[in-house]
């Protein structure tokens, strides 16, 4: 043990599903070895964390524009009047979603 090269032992627990998937992937890479793959993708592996702040943003922003459209629909299907603010403010949410697609696009480059 003295005079191995690796000398610090790491031990985890994996469930069975977790394990076949390793395994999987290690038979993608030809590779027979869990540790010598475990270490390899533990120091070279890739972490791909993505931002999705914007897109849940628009997806609020065009919630919101359907709740305005079927309120403004039921209004005027039980003949009521349609309101100009409320066209208005439809207009307004839609803007502020093609600023957060050109955001989105934008920072995609």
């Amino acid at each position: 043990m003295a005079n191995r090269k690796r000398n610090i032992q790491v031990k985890f627990y994996v469930t069975a599903g977790e394990k076949e998937l390793m395994e999987q992937k290690m038979a993608q890479l030809q590779t027979k070895r869990i540790s010598a793959y475990l270490r390899k993708m533990a120091i070279d592996g890739y972490i791909i964390y993505v931002d999705t702040r914007d897109i849940k943003e628009m997806n609020q922003l065009l919630s919101a524009i359907g709740r305005n459209i079927n309120q403004i629909a039921k209004r005027v299907n039980a003949g009521g009047p349609t309101y100009q603010a409320d066209m208005e403010e439809i207009r307004e949410r839609l803007d502020q979603i093609w600023q957060l697609q050109r955001r989105i696009l934008l920072s995609q480059r």
